[in-house]
């Protein structure tokens, strides 16, 4: 009895019910494009920041998914570095980090370039630098070879594991990987976005490499994404969204990829397109939350785009912005700026009277101050 997918007769042909999907498909293409259009709609500097943010996120949440856990910081540092963005002082990057970061913008901003399976073995060996997963080593920059037994997902302690999914041979991965990436790379026939969540499920189920599959995976379904739009610069994370859903992702994996306990594996993998088009719907949904920090930037200096303001203060309103600690004195402000501080008051004053900052409370040499509240669009 077949027990996973890829034992089906009509591998790799799979099918999906496109009358079925036709709507959510829809809804996230309306959601993708409105987004896009207002984060396009954004100055340079907001825009980049917000592809900073982004990545960041979908870094550290991809590597969360599986059980790993990034430095933050280091991320952010090692991101700014490679775009060439200013962030001030960077956090120096450990190895892991490094490769993480560039295997996603390899991804995403050479995402017109063909996938190979150089680039893949490149990938994997940026992953694991060490040639070591944990304590464990493994090969990397090649196929596995199941020389150590057959490649399995499990879970549970040891002696009562429970086995989610076994992959196929490894005699059979230079076909299936010529196969799948031959797909990859051909234009998509029919949306692109579906292409996404296909390339997802199919790179997945081939489990080529040792360690490093899901992460993998998802930086193939984010290039496909980005090919879908046309666009390296990403808005939205769907490994945080994933992340948040993970108890769902891997359970509409296991579904898919082997059945239930009463039904056999098909080829018919329209619940797993249905929720990877949701859940990518709740990744775009979710960005303008996440994003709320750059996106009220954005609305306060509309709001305040005719005010003319020299560098000093434009300096200290973007720190405010970005969530300056404690309160903003006419001491701090003379710091920040390396300004005297009979100009900073001077400056302060100016910013005050043009409607930017408020009086805190307290006077006198305790007098703080902070900036106006812009009300939501």
């Amino acid at each position: 009895m077949r027990r996973y997918i890829y034992q089906s007769s009509s591998w790799p042909r799979f099918k999906w019910d496109r009358e079925k999907l036709a709507e959510p498909l829809a809804a996230v293409r309306l959601r993708q494009g409105r987004l896009i259009g207002h984060m396009e709609a954004l100055g340079f500097r907001l825009r980049t920041e917000a592809v900073l943010q982004t990545l960041t996120s979908d870094v550290i949440k991809s590597s969360e998914i599986e059980g790993e856990r990034l430095d933050a910081e280091q991320v952010r540092s090692s991101i700014a570095r490679k775009l060439g963005v200013d962030i001030g002082a960077l956090k120096p990057a450990d190895r892991d980090v490094e490769g993480v970061v560039e295997m996603m913008l390899d991804a995403t901003r050479e995402y017109d370039r063909p996938l190979t399976a150089a680039r893949l073995f490149g990938w994997h060996a940026a992953l694991f630098p060490t040639g070591r997963s944990g304590l464990r080593k493994i090969k990397t920059g090649r196929w596995r070879d199941d020389s150590s037994g057959p490649m399995q997902v499990v879970s549970g302690p040891m002696q009562r594991e429970k086995v989610h999914f076994e992959a196929p041979a490894a005699a059979r991965l230079p076909d299936e990987m010529r196969a799948f990436l031959k797909w990859f790379n051909a234009p998509a026939n029919g949306d692109a976005v579906v292409k996404a969540a296909l390339a997802h499920l199919w790179f997945v189920t081939l489990h080529p490499f040792d360690d490093g599959n899901g992460r993998i995976a998802r930086a193939i379904a984010d290039m496909a994404l980005a090919r879908s739009e046309g666009s390296s610069q990403r808005f939205y994370s769907m490994s945080a969204q994933i992340r948040q859903e993970r108890n769902a992702y891997y359970g509409i994996l296991e579904r898919t990829q082997r059945g239930t306990m009463d039904t056999r594996p098909s080829m018919d993998i329209t619940p797993w397109m249905d929720w990877f088009l949701a859940c990518l719907g709740r990744a775009i949904v979710g960005a303008q939350t996440a994003l709320k920090g750059v996106l009220s930037k954005a609305r306060f200096w509309e709001t305040f785009a005719a005010t003319p303001l020299n560098e000093r203060q434009r300096k200290v309103v973007n720190r405010l912005l970005d969530g300056f600690e404690g309160k903003l004195t006419t001491s701090k402000y003379a710091k920040l700026t390396g300004c005297s501080h009979d100009t900073a008051l001077r400056d302060i004053l100016s910013l005050v009277e043009s409607g930017i900052l408020v009086h805190g409370d307290g006077g006198g040499r305790s007098t703080s101050y902070a900036l106006l509240e812009i009300a939501p669009a």
